[in-house]
């Protein structure tokens, strides 16, 4: 009989299990916060708001509106005139500048996803390796991404310049490499694809470092290579850092502009379509509605590939 409490010892009662919250529960919570909390919740939520409508959704109607009208910017709201369809009948038809912006914007997009996104995924995979010094090649190789386009446009003047300029010295000749029409836009291509690059590698690099490694150790033990393991195995699961490249691309090929600019203001052989903006809304012949015609058509063409981003992470959300 002695023995008796010390068994009944051994079999404590289990500590009840806390209850699961309900959404009652959360509700009441949010009842009980102070009015402190609430005003300061609120304002988290409306200043960031507000901020977004004012900054960008306003700005993106009005020029929708004003595309519409022939207006110039000086004169009175009242004295605008509506003329419809008219400015983008003119851009299309009698403006010389738009079909080579277009052509030299096609051109970017084709460099940027054909040339300089391959090889930033190529430099990923490698670095990716751990090989010896990866740390210092990822901060030497991303670097540019921090640089404004202005800034590697002045960088790459020592390389281009036509007196003084490193490659001129290496090839022995006096190309103008910024001021010939004929070579100007490939050498632009080239000092906005080292930017990119940089770009997408760190894009890749983050999604190699997420894939699972039982991944590739399945295929190696199958008897794949490295490139097959990579292009049948690993570049699938990248689906969604294929999405966001492919997105990044069409929208840094759209608004590129300060590379330009800097040179020679979108001109010579440089014609952009956000550089004939920027031409004909704050330029010597402001024509207000005429370049909000030129914008509209670079947010519809912008929209497009968001859409279809926007549509393929929420599908892979709801997955």
């Amino acid at each position: 009989m002695s023995d008796l409490p010390l068994i009944q010892a051994d079999h404590a009662v289990p500590a009840p299990t806390p209850a699961t919250p309900t959404r009652g529960g959360r509700g009441r919570r949010l009842r009980l916060l102070s009015r402190t909390d609430r005003v300061v919740i609120t304002l988290m939520v409306l200043v960031p708001l507000l901020l977004v409508v004012a900054l960008v959704w306003f700005p993106a109607l009005a020029t929708v509106a004003l595309s519409g009208t022939d207006w110039d910017g000086i004169g009175p709201l009242s004295e605008i005139d509506w003329v419809g369809g008219r400015n983008y009948s003119d851009v299309v038809n009698i403006y010389p500048p738009f079909v080579p912006a277009m052509q030299n914007n096609l051109l970017w997009l084709a460099a940027l996803f054909v040339v300089a996104t391959p090889f930033g995924m190529f430099l990923a995979v490698l670095l990716d390796k751990e090989i010896r010094g990866s740390r210092f090649y990822q901060t030497a190789l991303y670097l540019p991404v921090v640089l404004s386009l202005a800034l590697i446009g002045f960088v790459w003047q020592l390389i281009y310049s036509r007196d003084q300029g490193l490659l001129n010295a290496v090839l022995g000749s006096q190309t103008d490499w910024y001021g010939d029409p004929n070579v100007n836009i490939w050498a632009v291509l080239v000092a906005a694809g080292w930017r990119h690059v940089g770009y997408i590698m760190l894009l890749y690099l983050a999604g190699l470092k997420g894939v699972d490694p039982s991944l590739r150790e399945a295929a190696s033990v199958d008897g794949a290579s490295e490139t097959s393991t990579f292009f049948r195995v690993i570049f699938p699961v990248l689906r969604p850092i294929n999405i966001i490249v492919l997105v990044v691309t069409v929208i840094e090929s759209l608004r590129a502009f300060d590379l330009v600019w800097v040179i020679n203001k979108g001109r010579n052989g440089l014609e952009l379509i956000s550089a004939l903006v920027t031409q004909n809304v704050v330029g010597e012949a402001s024509r207000i509605g005429f370049g909000s015609a030129l914008a509209t058509i670079m947010l519809a063409v912008s929209l497009v590939f968001i859409t279809v981003y926007l549509a393929v992470v929420m599908r892979e959300n709801r997955r």
